[in-house]
């Protein structure tokens, strides 16, 4: 990576998107060359990949019952991977479709659940330095059975996993999926928040 300009970490109302044409339009994603003005004024052209968003949920099991909830993982194959990995159920936004909704409907179609409660834990770039993509974190609670329902290119199966399990298994690499380390982590600290006032 190289190293950028000192002194222009500030925004500027000259920055931003002066041209553009879009070279690809794909089933999921995008891809335009825009022509952007920098903090320092000059010109230059991005690749900018242009994805719709998208939602993932931390599902808890037993969330008011024991000591330590239970974590719905997936195992899913992944070509880009070159295998199977762990992740949390997600998926991206349907057009016109708030992330919350996003986020049951994924859950359900990948693990055959329902949640009675939903809480947003946070919003995060995937890779901006070339794709806008935004991707909704969750965690979910009261679980109930629900249908499940695979698109004909997903590969997974369904785990329950202790809390501390997975949180072991990002330390230890195993689970290496950006978005579900990060939800996997806010759900560690919201569990420790809401244990003493219960959910």
């Amino acid at each position: 990576m190289s190293a950028g300009r000192a002194g222009h970490s500030g925004h500027s109302a000259r920055t931003g998107r002066v041209a553009g044409e879009r070279v690809y339009t794909g089933r999921t994603i995008h891809v335009d060359v825009d022509r952007v003005r920098f903090p320092d004024g000059s010109v230059g052209a991005l690749e900018m990949v242009r994805h719709p968003g998208a939602a993932a949920v931390v599902a808890l099991d037993g969330v008011r019952d024991g000591p330590e909830p239970l974590v719905i993982l997936v195992r899913q194959y992944r070509y880009a991977a070159e295998g199977f990995i762990w992740e949390v159920p997600a998926g991206k936004l349907e057009p016109g479709e708030p992330p919350e909704a996003c986020a049951l409907r994924e859950l359900e179609e990948e693990a055959g659940l329902c949640a009675g409660r939903l809480q947003r834990l946070a919003s995060v770039y995937t890779t901006p330095g070339f794709t806008d993509e935004v991707i909704h974190l969750f965690v979910a609670w009261d679980l109930e059975p629900g249908r499940m329902s695979h698109e004909a290119s997903e590969f997974m199966d369904v785990h329950r996993l202790s809390l501390s399990r997975t949180i072991a298994m990002v330390a230890d690499g195993e689970i290496r999926d950006a978005k579900t380390i990060c939800a996997l982590t806010l759900a560690a600290r919201w569990v420790d928040r809401i244990g003493s006032c219960g959910v």
